[in-house]
């Protein structure tokens, strides 16, 4: 048993269907992340990097145990910002009334987000964070990047890797990333929004 394990889904693998399949759930979860946790654990000793926190060795780290430590932080945060029955469709309060302000309104946030997901080369994530002063903004991180390297703040993300799509939709990303909406729960968002809020 290593340091870091593996993170217990908030819902059982079957709960995201038809947007994402248990069968995605069971590689993606099961495999995918569990190989990342098995390899940083496995690269940790000796390492220097024994005692740092994820968000440390995300920060501060090379090579494999910065991808893995990468992979592993932007997993945790993709999955537990997913529901079977979200309890809303979209955002409200102060993360609404700040997609408002930076893009326009909720739907043209969610064209550009699609848009950057659709359009990033080979592997990666989409993300929208908080900067330092509070102003939300979209990036493409590819591989096991994350926007917390840029000193953002991550509040939701999609993952355009191949196995977490690949399964259910084949080749069509895009038919991904639209039906994602479904399953976002805006709860976990507004609650990440509020705590760099309270950090200020």
């Amino acid at each position: 048993m290593g340091k870091f394990s593996l993170m217990a889904l908030p819902y059982e693998a079957d709960a995201l269907q038809p947007v994402i399949s248990k069968d995605t759930i069971g590689f993606h979860h099961g495999k995918h992340l569990a190989a990342y946790v098995n390899n940083l654990n496995a690269l940790l000793p000796g390492s220097g990097f024994e005692e740092a926190s994820l968000e440390e060795i995300v920060c501060k780290a090379s090579g494999g145990i910065l991808n893995n430590a990468g992979q592993i932080l932007n997993h945790e945060l993709y999955f537990r910002q997913l529901a079977s029955k979200p309890t809303k469709a979209e955002p409200t309060g102060a993360l609404a009334e700040a997609i408002v302000r930076d893009f326009g309104s909720f739907e043209a946030f969610k064209d550009e987000f699609q848009k950057k997901g659709a359009t990033l080369f080979g592997s990666g994530w989409v993300w929208l964070s908080a900067d330092k002063d509070g102003k939300l903004v979209i990036t493409q991180e590819v591989n096991a990047a994350n926007p917390i390297q840029k000193g953002l703040t991550p509040l939701l993300t999609f993952d355009v890797w191949e196995h977490a799509y690949y399964l259910d939709y084949q080749n069509r990303r895009p038919d991904h990333l639209a039906a994602l909406w479904q399953i976002i729960d805006w709860n976990v968002i507004e609650g990440r929004m509020k705590n760099e809020i309270m950090r200020e």
